[in-house]
């Protein structure tokens, strides 16, 4: 019984009932899907409950960027014509090239409604002033986040990236309370004031919305944002190909929970062998994600590589999430899986003998990575002895992530720094 989990139980039989009208319309709209049962051999008709989801086949982002280029520009599972399409976003992914995504005018209202209650859950009221961080062009944290917060009625200031100088001056004079923006944009933007010789917490702000990238719930990054910000950290989690934000977490609660509704399935799976796993406390795996009334680019178990943990249940009983990082971000080392951001954390809680800026430098592209794992790691402004410094990191790292890791010890912004994602892995030469 894995997938009602995330479903609220007044929501299964609605859900259910969409999600086979939606399986048995899917074949005739898209050739994708038409072509994909038929090479699994499966019916999808004969769905009687969400439990016989792991009965259909998966479909992944190579998938996807196959269909675009057989048959651009929205590709063979595109499910409408562009004509229907009333917005066009991308994901770049690992590649660098784009694979879009269309929305027709019915799904961005799904995508409205399912990000203002999440962002609802995470904290937003309509009193608050919040200061958009993200770019307002393809990236789906940019238009889809203003359409819920003017949803939800907040006041929002559409200042993006790359105009951290224009983020200083709304901060200043507009009464902003929130800020919404990738966990590298907010300390990027916390960085860039203190070198105006201000201090962040100078501004008032009360509430910092989260997401994009994971880091939002390490516990010494967050703890490192909110002390340097003076303000609450909550974070959502989402995907492109699916929707912007579908899990979003309640102030205190310790994790996210689903705030999707009826129009995203959720499974959690071993990524190893596709094989269900129950969405109880301690539990890790993969998030996958079906659409339940998707018109454009509707998506059946599409694999995100976003990999969680469940940390704990809310009263109601939904799980509770955190996300450990990306499964094809994970480095293998010796057979042990390591994630960047777990090394970002260790450093953090150094604070401040290091500034918690790190990057892992790879011979060559991932996963397997021999021993030792070469880490950079940006001084603070009290490092202290150095050598015992680099000792201890690497001790740290050997001890808690059971790898063994050469340290190298840079100036203060010597790591590049982006106002989007973080580059926690690069490779040499």
């Amino acid at each position: 019984m894995t997938t009602p989990g995330f479903v609220a139980a007044e929501d299964r039989d609605a859900v259910t009932a969409m999600l086979r009208t939606q399986l048995a319309g899917l074949p005739a709209r898209s050739p994708f899907y038409a072509d994909l049962f038929a090479e699994h051999g499966v019916d999808p008709t004969t769905l009687v409950s969400l439990d016989d989801m792991r009965k259909l086949p998966f479909t992944d982002k190579q998938m996807l960027r196959d269909s675009q280029a057989a048959c651009p520009p929205l590709g063979r599972h595109a499910g409408v014509d562009m004509v229907e399409v009333i917005r066009v976003h991308a994901s770049t992914g690992t590649t660098g090239k784009p694979s879009w995504i269309g929305v027709t005018r019915r799904d961005a209202e799904a995508w409205t409604e399912m990000v203002a209650r999440a962002f609802m859950t995470m904290g937003a009221r309509r009193e608050d002033v919040v200061l958009h961080g993200a770019g307002l062009t393809l990236f789906v944290g940019g238009l889809p986040i203003r359409d819920a917060l003017e949803r939800i009625g907040c006041t929002m200031i559409p200042i993006g990236t790359g105009a951290s100088e224009k983020a200083v001056l709304a901060l200043e004079s507009l009464g902003v309370t929130a800020l919404h923006a990738t966990p590298s944009y907010v300390r990027y933007l916390a960085e860039y004031v203190r070198k105006l010789g201000r201090d962040p917490k100078e501004f008032g702000i009360k509430k910092i919305f989260v997401g994009g990238e994971p880091g939002g719930g390490e516990p010494a990054f967050r703890a490192h944002i909110e002390a340097e910000w003076g303000a609450r950290v909550t974070e959502g989690l989402g995907n492109a190909d699916m929707a912007p934000v579908i899990f979003g977490e309640p102030p205190g609660a310790g994790g996210m929970r689903f705030t999707g509704g009826r129009h995203v399935l959720v499974e959690l799976i071993d990524p190893e062998s596709g094989e269900p796993i129950d969405p109880e406390p301690g539990a890790t795996g993969e998030l996958v994600y079906t659409s339940v009334d998707r018109e454009c680019c509707p998506l059946v178990r599409f694999r995100t590589r976003d990999r969680v943990l469940v940390t704990g249940l809310a009263k109601d009983g939904a799980p509770l999430i955190r996300c450990v990082g990306r499964t094809d971000d994970m480095l293998i080392v010796l057979g042990v899986n390591v994630f960047p951001t777990a090394i970002r954390d260790l450093v953090q809680t150094l604070a401040p003998r290091t500034n918690g800026v790190v990057q892992v430098v790879l011979p060559s592209p991932g996963p397997r990575v021999e021993p030792p794992l070469n880490v950079e790691v940006e001084l603070g402004d009290e490092p202290g002895d150095q050598e015992a410094l680099r000792r201890q990191i690497e001790d740290m790292i050997r001890a808690r992530l059971t790898v063994r890791a050469a340290v190298t010890l840079v100036p203060p912004g010597s790591i590049e720094r982006t106002e989007m994602k973080s580059r926690l892995t690069r490779v040499s030469g």
